[in-house]
């Protein structure tokens, strides 16, 4: 396993487009500056030993050596010794709305960004606690399996978009149900489910299959996201604005948050509705809800033992900058004998 120690190097990457950029303009004015002086047939007869593959070709290697001193800075580092280690924490899994009608503007960003923000914010007070990832819509699916590695949930939850899934409408049963999966530790004494949506049609039963889960020992938190009043839902193409949902009879369809929808859900579980639109009111009851949960001791495999992998990366950018040094504008004697792009015949 990787990892990289200085990943705010990466920035300097940047300087990689600029060099190419650079070189262009340079090989533009160049040309057109040789144009002034002479016609073409001239300065080959001029300048025969003149190699534009060359002067390319140096700029390859120059570039290759930045890269890899740049990737050594960041300094990255490989695993070498994974070791089982006990940790106590509690299984909280997150089951995020990712229906249109979360793409709504009644709060800002809009409500999908409002709800990925809190989830990202809880997920960053966490200690050893191990986090799932549900997405549902018209169907639910896994996000990401119970982990310990908040960085990937992290990861993970800024992908979520309503395109992951194929049809639209709110599976709320299937999240429920696909949430049993997610508890594979039959002796943690505490489970946490969190419904993070803006209750928008959620099905007749769905108070039932929320008071099932919870005889099984999961807690269940919903978190309201959106306005009473409500608001339109944008339609995008390829990133750009192209109207608002409208039904059948033309009319823009404004989809509303439904509290009470969210309410009887927490209220069947023995929960807490939690309303959303400031982030850190769920943020900080849910953080604090959990930190006073018992915790379970459980297992997990981690590596223990990292060992710094900069130096090749150095090596091979120091490589490619001496190659580049040595390696001149002007044809060699050998390439002129290979003629690989038929340049003595074409002057003939």
């Amino acid at each position: 396993m990787y990892k990289i120690e200085e990943p705010i190097y990466f920035s300097l990457l940047i300087i990689i487009p600029i060099m190419i950029v650079i070189f262009l303009l340079v090989l533009w004015w160049k040309k057109r500056t040789q144009r002034k002086f002479s016609d073409v047939s001239l300065l080959k007869k001029l300048a025969p030993n003149s190699s534009t593959f060359k002067g390319s070709l140096k700029l390859i290697f120059l570039l290759l050596g930045v890269a890899f001193l740049i990737i050594s800075l960041t300094n990255p580092k490989m695993g070498t010794k994974l070791k089982t280690v006990k940790r106590e924490g509690v299984d909280i899994v997150f089951a995020l709305d990712i229906s249109k009608s979360m793409l709504a503007e009644d709060i800002a960003p809009n409500r999908l960004e409002k709800a990925k923000q809190i989830i990202s914010k809880i997920i960053d007070k966490l200690g050893s606690d191990r986090v799932g990832i549900i997405v549902y819509a018209g169907n639910s699916y896994p996000l990401l399996p119970i982990t310990t590695d908040h960085g990937a949930a992290n990861m993970f939850l800024q992908n979520a978009n309503p395109d992951m899934v194929s049809s639209q409408g709110t599976d709320i049963n299937g999240a429920l149900e696909l949430a049993k999966t997610y508890y594979n530790n039959d002796e943690q004494t505490n489970r946490f489910l969190i419904i993070i949506s803006d209750g928008e049609d959620h099905q007749e039963d769905t108070k039932q299959v929320a008071q099932n889960l919870a005889n099984e020992g999961v807690k269940i938190y919903t978190v309201g996201v959106g306005t009473e009043k409500g608001g339109p839902i944008p339609m995008r193409l390829n990133g750009s604005m192209i109207g608002y949902k409208k039904d059948r009879k033309g009319e823009t369809v404004i989809t509303k948050l439904k509290p009470d929808i969210l309410q009887g859900i927490a209220d069947a579980a023995d929960g807490k509705y939690i309303n959303g639109n400031v982030t850190d009111t769920p943020v900080n009851e849910i953080a604090e809800i959990i930190a006073n949960a018992e915790k379970s001791e459980f297992e997990t495999k981690q590596f223990s033992d990292y060992k710094d992998q900069f130096q090749w990366f150095l090596a091979l950018g120091l490589l490619f900058l001496v190659i580049d040094i040595f390696l001149f504008d002007k044809k060699t004697r050998w390439l002129r004998k290979v003629d690989l792009f038929n340049e003595e015949k074409t002057k003939k």
